[in-house]
């Protein structure tokens, strides 16, 4: 057990030494905090501040709109003419302007002139000049309140209730979503990343006969047992890292963008499943990548066998669309329970709908079997392969090795 613990250590700490390890840690909530600081940035550049209001300019060729001209942050200002209102745009008396031309009732065009090349109008543009219209069109014929419900016709609220037709604790919509399919995006890419340095390692130890010294002080089961715990702490720390840093994250998004980002939150069962499946999901192909690491003559070979179960893993992204129209079809349940596809795919329907308890405590259940099972597995390959230089068994050896062993 002594022996175990020290191969642990000595695991975890050269695995987050590693360089790639921090960079990878540190870009998650890096780059969030980048994109939403830029996000506030262009803001600010792209559009008024609270005390800017802008000036457009419009010709009436109806001779109806007359009335509600200030609108919110915008000042419509009439001109007669379009060659007038296009000097004041060039000598910067106005920000823009636009025609409502003599067809306007019929087919709704209007044509708007800017000196700026934009994808879309700035957020401000756009509704002032819906309500501009509007108002003119329709407030002649209604109330005030009549005419503010014309202008903002919906607010729409969906409530999701439980099957005893109460609120639910959790709601829907694409805030709940954007948790789990970043999470999954994350847990897959360190899962690659993270196992990869166990090949590699392993790969590296076999290719210089270092395995051989290790092979000689401990046994084969103690030896790959530390390797695979210690790449679990080294996963554990990084996640609780980015937990923490995503509920950072998400009250500075909140309260800079706003929008979806208000209705994200990490549910007190999202805390527990996810990072039990990212855990899972690292001891299952850390096992296999040493199993694979203990038969590859190279560390070169061991990253071209594994792509045998780092494709299959991809699955869920893949089919991720599928698995958020279809939760409860076939495939959904399937990668749910099918191990090597169960971390991603779970977190993914986390995101559109309640996993049964059946399912989460079956799906958990094999995931601990094939983890125990595959750590059987690979004592043996390595009790049989690790020590073989120079060429990369066939399937057919393997077996055969594996029967005899």
């Amino acid at each position: 057990m002594n022996k175990t613990l020290t191969i642990l250590k000595h695991e975890f700490l050269v695995n987050v030494k590693r360089r790639s390890f921090i960079l990878i840690t540190l870009a998650f909530p890096l780059i969030g905090f980048l994109a939403i600081s830029g996000y506030a940035i262009f803001q600010d550049e792209d559009g008024p501040s609270p005390e800017d209001v802008l000036d457009i300019g419009y010709i009436d060729n109806i001779g109806i709109f007359d009335d509600f001209r200030e609108q919110y942050k915008v000042n419509l200002i009439p001109y007669e003419t379009a060659e007038e209102a296009t000097d004041a745009l060039i000598s910067e008396n106005l920000d823009e302007y636009f025609i409502i031309p003599e067809d306007y009732v019929e087919n709704g065009t209007v044509v708007r002139f800017t000196t700026e090349r934009q994808i879309e109008p700035p957020t401000e543009i756009w509704p002032a000049i819906k309500n501009f219209l509007i108002g003119n069109l329709l407030g002649e014929e209604l109330t005030a309140e009549e005419l503010i419900r014309a202008q903002y016709p919906l607010n729409l609220a969906s409530i999701t209730l439980d099957e005893a037709g109460q609120i639910s604790d959790e709601q829907g919509g694409l805030g709940v979503f954007l948790v789990p399919y970043i999470f999954g995006l994350l847990l897959m890419m360190s899962i690659f990343t993270s196992s990869g340095y166990l090949l590699q390692g392993m790969g590296e130890e076999k290719e210089y006969r270092i395995m051989e010294i290790l092979l000689s002080s401990v046994s084969a089961k103690q030896l790959i047992t530390g390797k695979v715990l210690g790449l679990g702490a080294t996963g554990l720390l990084q996640i609780l890292f980015w937990v923490i840093s995503a509920k950072f994250l998400l009250g500075l998004s909140s309260s800079t963008i706003g929008g979806v980002f208000e209705e994200i939150s990490l549910t007190g069962s999202f805390l527990i499943i996810a990072p039990l499946y990212f855990i899972l999901g690292y001891l299952l192909f850390a096992v296999l990548m040493a199993g694979v690491g203990a038969v590859a003559s190279s560390a070169r070979d061991g990253q071209q066998m594994a792509v045998i179960f780092t494709l299959p893993a991809a699955l869920p992204f893949m089919l991720q669309f599928f698995l958020l129209e279809h939760p409860d079809s076939f495939i959904s349940h399937f990668l749910t329970v099918f191990p090597i596809t169960a971390p991603v795919a779970t977190i993914i329907r986390l995101g559109s709908s309640d996993i049964p308890l059946w399912e989460l405590a079956l799906s958990i259940a094999i995931m601990i079997i094939t983890i125990i099972g595959a750590l059987w597995l690979a004592a043996k390959i390595f009790r049989t392969f690790l020590l073989m230089y120079g060429k990369t068994p066939k399937v057919s050896e393997i077996f055969k090795s594996l029967r005899q062993a």
